[in-house]
């Protein structure tokens, strides 16, 4: 009779996990470099006029598209810091894609509103700085 032994599971147990300083502090940016992306995606959809900057435009598109995708990032980086919150195995690596991707899309935003892109591509980069360099598999 051949036994097998148990592969480790890619997420901690739920009672079991405590986040660590990283985990959290990268949770923290990812969700709030979420929420301002589906906050700035809102007021484009809502009223481009308020976001451009000397009447310059996005560099491809209109303001209204890039709205609507600015929200659909913040969205789906708010749910990746949810699950580092929780330890679960798939939120790192969403939570670097999407962090990534959210830096490529603000630079179409880039010339619109200049200062406002930095701040968020600065957020997006410590993010993916946090969660490469100093994760820490949960025990």
């Amino acid at each position: 009779m051949a036994t097998s032994t148990p592969t480790p599971s890619r997420s901690a147990p739920r009672d079991a996990y405590e986040p660590s300083g990283w985990a959290t502090f990268a949770g923290l940016m990812l969700a709030i470099g979420g929420f301002f992306s589906a906050m700035w995606g809102l007021a484009a959809v809502l009223n481009d006029e308020v976001l451009a900057v000397g009447n310059q435009g996005v560099l491809i598109a209109d303001f209204t598209t890039w709205g609507w995708v600015h929200i659909l990032l913040g969205v789906i980086m708010c749910l990746a810091a949810g699950g580092l919150f929780t330890g679960q195995g798939w939120a790192r690596w969403t939570a670097i894609l999407f962090a990534t991707v959210d830096a490529m899309v603000q630079v179409v935003a880039l010339q619109a509103t200049p200062l406002w892109s930095l701040a968020i591509i600065s957020l997006d980069v410590i993010v993916i700085y946090q969660l490469t360099a100093n994760w820490r598999v949960a025990r």
